[in-house]
Formats: structure tokens, sequence, C-alpha cells
């Protein structure tokens, strides 16, 4: 049986492969958008486009809220504190992500033409998915030893994830969560926190493009690309919501090294796939 189109011309196999893609891919360190701008690649599918990107990052959004929701609770009524002249120890770290969120909004606004075109370039996807996979094994050696928590995270820490790291995501094969959680390691979080610290920051992160996102869906009054795009995020939700909750898990007994072997052997596989022109540049 051929599974049908819905939307704008996407099949059902289409949204459910790109939305577990996203789900599982988007907070595992190996960057979700190289994957998603690969997949078309061997199936010959046309690129989904940003609006189904979108799409799939607040259905990943949703599921973070979802898992972290006593920390998003506590975070936004220190928020509302915070507001109204009451610092708390939760005001302050939601004050912190939010202003770390300032940079990379920042840099998409000024990358924006970039981001959508060349930078999605296969062999800048090889070599990104290459040297940052390197970068996080770096970060992660010794990483037992570390003991800083999120409660105990300072403005200078911010600060040097979200100017010097977190900007960079924006070119496919980084990985968002990958560079932050590289970032919160070289500064001194243990693994479980530094993951914590990075699907946080994700929040706002993503509600800022999301939000964007769903403006551009309305103002094309197009109600196919809608329906595509309230399928892929559902889909994506749930995938992202195993995703999470296993690596929450998992980086408690063990360490980033096979999402460093899989970013590799990934990055060697692009490799050669560029230079034998399967891939186009």
């Amino acid at each position: 049986m051929i599974i049908g189109t819905v939307g704008d011309g996407l099949s059902l196999l289409q949204l459910i492969i790109l939305a577990i893609v996203r789900g599982i891919t988007n907070f595992l360190s190996i960057s979700s958008s190289a994957h998603l701008v690969l997949v078309p690649a061997p199936t010959g599918w046309p690129d989904q486009g940003l609006a189904i990107d979108v799409a799939l990052h607040i259905g990943s959004l949703l599921a973070v809220m979802l898992y972290f929701r006593q920390d998003v609770a506590r975070l936004s009524i220190g928020g509302v504190k915070a507001l109204a002249g009451r610092w708390t120890p939760d005001g302050r770290l939601a004050v912190q992500l939010i202003a770390a969120t300032l940079p990379v909004m920042m840099a998409g606004i000024v990358l924006q033409d970039a981001i959508a075109g060349p930078l999605r370039s296969p062999a800048i996807i090889a070599a990104t998915t290459i040297g940052f996979g390197l970068l996080l094994w770096l970060s992660d050696r010794n990483a037992e030893a570390k003991t800083l928590t999120l409660e105990g995270i300072s403005w200078k820490i911010v600060l040097f994830i979200s100017v010097f790291f977190q900007a960079l995501a924006l070119v496919p094969g980084v990985s968002r969560s990958g560079i932050t959680m590289t970032a919160a390691l070289f500064a001194g979080l243990k693994r479980t926190e530094a993951a914590r610290f990075s699907l946080l920051l994700s929040i706002p992160t993503t509600a800022a493009a999301g939000g964007l996102g769903v403006l551009d869906i309305m103002e094309a009054g197009d109600s196919d690309m809608a329906t595509d795009a309230i399928i892929a995020g559902v889909l994506a939700f749930g995938a992202a919501y195993i995703a999470i909750a296993w690596l929450m898990q998992f980086l408690k007994t063990a360490s980033f090294a096979p999402v460093v072997i899989y970013r590799l052997l990934l990055g060697a596989i692009l490799i050669g796939l560029t230079a034998t022109g399967v891939l186009t540049t």
C-alpha cells in the first residue's frame, strides 16, 4: 500500500521519518538539522522546507517542556518574581537562560540567507560533524571529576556558552545541544547537568524561532502547509520525549563516546558520498 500525501504534497511516510529524525537527533548531540538536510538525498524527496523544520522544532520544544515541567514551573515562577524585583535562584536562572538566547537570535537574523542556502552544503556538514564531534570528546574527558551543578552556574559561564558557542549551532552539523553541552562540560558542569542546561536553554531559543515560523505560516495563508506542520510537530513531540528520557538516563552512567564515534563515522560517510558525487555541494 502506498502511503498517500497530506497537506502540500509531503507523504505521510516522509513526515513520519522527518519527525523521528528530528525527535531522536535533536537532543543527542548529533545535529538534527544535518540529518534533516541529508534525508532527501538518498530518498529523492524534495527538501521539506523551513516551515516543516519549524514545526518539528516546536514539537521537540513541547517535549522538553513536558519532561522538565517541574523546572519550567519553578523558572516561570522565579521569572515573574524577578520582574517584580524579588530575586530568587530560580529567577536568576530564568533570566540567564533568556539572556543566553539573544546572541543566537542576532546571529540567526544576520546569517539567515547563508543558513538557508550555502551552509546546508554536505561538505560543510561533514566538516562540522567531525570537527565538533572531536571537540565534544575533548570536553567529555575526565567528566567524572566535574561537580558543578546548574544551580551554581555563573553569568560568566552563561556568556561563555551563549556568545562563543551556541551561535555556532546555526551551522548544520554543529548541533545546538551538542555545542552547548560541550561548552557546559568545558565550564565544569557534570554530564547530566550539562545536558539539563542545554535542554532548558533550548526552550527560549526554539520558542523564538518557532514563533517566527508560525507567523510566516499564518501570513502565507496556506492551510495545506499548516496541516503538514501540525502532523510533523505531533510526531516529533513523541519521538523527542522518548529521546530526552533516554538521554538523561544514559548520561547517569555513560559518557558521550558513542555520540563522538557516530559523528566521526557519519562525517566519513558524508565525505565519501560528496567525493563520489552522490551528494553535491
